[in-house]
């Protein structure tokens, strides 16, 4: 008896035919399958994830609530101090928010401008006076109360002044009362002694 034996060739094609077919989502120009997923998501139940909201704003903090009372001086001041001397004073914000500049005409000094530099140093609050001296201290805030209503600076470093006995302004206080009133004070620092200067009381200027 003779077996039949069948082609290499029909062997072939039913070997295919029988195989399992892998088969692809039909996708459109999109990128999307026709059911509305993206491409290489795991199946209908999950869905992606929106982007994190990286412009999230910064966390207040006292710091930043002071340096805010600070920006909200804007405008043109007049101040009288404890010893009788008037203070004119304008302050802007600049530099996109980041710096406000408080140029100060003594009647002590007369013809003598000061500038006086504030601006956040991460979460420092810093500030640089521009002194008739002919120094530049820089001052750092090392007590700030919680709302950033007081404000305490002390002397960290500064220009032209090449060691700590060389006459410079060495902390300042800034009280703020409301947004039409603040008080601030100053010391003077040389040879190893610190002393006060009188209180100034500014008050905003209408219009």
């Amino acid at each position: 008896m003779r077996h039949s034996v069948l082609p290499l060739v029909v062997l072939t094609a039913l070997t295919l035919q029988a195989a399992p077919q892998e088969t692809k989502p039909a996708t459109g120009q999109s990128g999307r399958t026709a059911e509305g997923d993206p491409l290489g998501s795991p199946g209908h139940e999950e869905h992606a994830k929106p982007a994190a909201n990286v412009g999230t704003k910064a966390a207040s903090t006292p710091a930043r609530r002071a340096f805010d009372r600070l920006k909200a001086l804007e405008g043109t001041w007049r101040g009288k101090s404890t010893k009788g001397w008037t203070d004119h004073a304008t302050i802007q914000v600049i530099a996109g928010g980041s710096a406000v500049v408080s140029t100060s005409d003594f009647d002590a000094h007369k013809g003598q401008t000061m500038v006086t530099v504030f601006h956040l140093d991460g979460e420092k609050l810093m500030l640089t006076h521009y002194c008739v001296a002919k120094n530049q201290p820089r001052l750092v805030a090392t007590t700030i109360s919680e709302d950033g209503a007081n404000i305490g600076f002390t002397f960290l470093d500064g220009a032209n002044i090449p060691t700590r006995d060389t006459g410079h302004m060495d902390r300042a206080e800034y009280r703020f009362e409301s947004s039409s009133a603040f008080t601030t004070r100053w010391s003077w620092y040389e040879k190893g002694g610190e002393k006060w200067f009188e209180e100034i009381k500014m008050e905003r200027v209408p219009g």
